[in-house]
């Protein structure tokens, strides 16, 4: 499996690179050839998964050139690859973001989402419920920074509902998008190293089948970590539905 980690350079803030690394060795635990490729210019289209992570506000706006280059995300969204957006990542999927200044950019029309400007910025942990079946009882928990308000328009759902912190910002209380095999959320940690079950969703969907189960104790302390982490502070205003 080919896994294109997409402008590190730029859309790389808090170790979202981690990602790739996680699915590349979640299949080597289980026998299964995997690379990355890191891609620093046109997207390549001979990936399975591809990953994006979060980045400054300035550098959206490149990362979008780039990504568009022919046949750019879009092209290998249409063919049936997998993709994580991180952050800045989704965003930029989406049909339009706000930069630094809070101008309007063309996004690569990836998601049906429109991403704003919230007055404060959402800094702290997220504990969130998914509305994914797949992922029913495997609570998703991450560290959010950003002060994106996205709202998901008729051809998105949402990842998860939000339990505590701010998610999207839209004040629909939700946590992320998912459309087709397009994955979006503003978890860091990175999400997939305390989210393990969506690793191995995204996994299963390139291999076509039940990946078998995974018990590696570092991940599950970790997880235990953060989850008791998560439940003894206090709320911080989860918006209203």
């Amino acid at each position: 499996m080919r896994i294109a980690l997409v402008s590190p350079d730029l859309l790389g803030t808090y170790g979202d690179k981690g990602n790739a690394e996680v699915l590349r060795q979640r299949l080597r635990w289980r026998g299964r050839p995997a690379e990355i490729v890191t891609v620093m210019g046109t997207v390549p289209t001979g990936c399975d998964i591809y990953v994006l992570g979060g980045g400054e506000d300035s550098a959206q706006v490149l990362a979008v050139q780039r990504a568009a280059r022919e046949p750019g995300l879009r092209g290998v969204v249409e063919r049936g690859a997998v993709v994580l957006a991180v952050c800045a990542g989704l965003q930029i999927l989406g049909e339009r973001f706000a930069g630094p200044d809070g101008t309007d950019h063309v996004g690569l029309g990836v998601l049906d989402v429109t991403t704003t400007r919230r007055a404060r910025r959402a800094v702290g942990e997220v504990l969130a419920t998914p509305l994914v079946p797949e992922l029913a009882g495997a609570l998703l928990t991450g560290f959010e920074n950003h002060r994106g308000a996205t709202r998901l328009g008729p051809a998105a759902r949402p990842l998860a509902r939000v339990e505590s912190g701010v998610g999207n910002g839209s004040g629909q209380g939700t946590e992320g998008v998912v459309a087709g095999r397009v994955v979006g959320t503003y978890l860091h940690g990175p999400v997939l190293a305390r989210n393990p079950a969506l690793a191995d969703l995204l996994l299963e969907w390139v291999v076509g089948e039940p990946l078998p189960p995974l018990r590696v104790r570092a991940v599950e302390q970790l997880r235990e970590r953060r989850l008791r982490a998560r439940r003894r502070l206090p709320r911080l205003g989860r918006p209203a539905p």
